[in-house]
């Protein structure tokens, strides 16, 4: 249960932070040997493609058939990794292990040359996102992560919060976004809904290389007997594919 709010002084105006979006950072360390051989599968995977395919764009894997990195050998105690740390930040949510399952989607490597981005986007395949940087010093020379509320609430007239000479200047209640630098060894965690982009490369010697992850969050598998809440879907092992001709398999004994 939400704690109440503090009441305030006697005649001072008091504002106070609501429904914050749950951004999870972790600064894991990584191996450097490992790090160069995941750097290496990951140039291998992308060839001779340098874009995705707009020269302005990044190369994604999830476009050009890469998006099962955590199957790989080389990814594969890195994704395990990252998926403690998923269980972690449900929760810190306050969602009960037992009474969810948490899948990986797919995951995929982004590579961006100099002076390419990622344009703003979301995840609507998923729940809950990820970002691993392989590299990056914290300055977002390479290019940061930007990302956009759900709905500017505070700028109270719809528009005022993106500037072009409106009245309202951004302040701690009215950021039209945020700005996270890129840093070897980072992992965040996010809404798979939330709005986010990647700014372009400034740095002409660095390629910004990072993997993406999308999560999604089932029940868990029922008993015998026992039926999934509604709120979430069933887990996977409890679904049926049907057939091309519409037919569906038999039903367990």
């Amino acid at each position: 249960m939400a704690s109440p709010l503090t009441p305030p002084a006697p005649g001072a105006l008091q504002i106070q932070p609501l429904f914050p979006v749950a951004l999870g950072q972790v600064q894991l360390r990584p191996d450097p040997l490992d790090l160069a051989r995941q750097l290496q599968v990951m140039l291998a995977l992308r060839g001779e493609a340098q874009s995705n395919p707009d020269p302005g764009c990044a190369w994604t894997g999830d476009l050009n058939g890469v998006w099962q990195l955590h199957r790989h050998p080389v990814f594969a105690p890195l994704l395990a990794q990252i998926a403690g740390q998923a269980q972690a930040y449900l929760g810190q949510l306050g969602f009960d292990p037992a009474r969810v399952a948490l899948h990986i989607q797919r995951c995929w490597p982004v590579l961006g040359e100099p002076g390419q981005v990622v344009g703003r986007h979301h995840h609507p395949n998923a729940h809950l996102s990820a970002i691993y940087y392989l590299n990056g010093d914290g300055s977002g020379r390479t290019g940061v992560l930007r990302c956009w509320p759900l709905r500017q609430v505070n700028e109270l007239v719809p528009g005022l919060a993106v500037g072009h000479g409106g009245p309202l200047s951004p302040t701690a209640w009215t950021q039209p976004w945020q700005d996270v630098a890129p840093r070897a060894g980072l992992l965040l965690l996010f809404p798979a809904c939330l709005d986010h982009a990647v700014l372009a490369n400034e740095d002409e010697e660095e390629l910004r290389c990072s993997i993406a992850i999308d999560f999604a969050l089932t029940a868990a598998a029922a008993a015998p007997g026992d039926s999934p809440p509604e709120y979430l879907a069933p887990h996977p092992s409890q679904w049926s594919a049907i057939t091309e001709d519409g037919s569906l398999p038999a039903s367990p004994p």
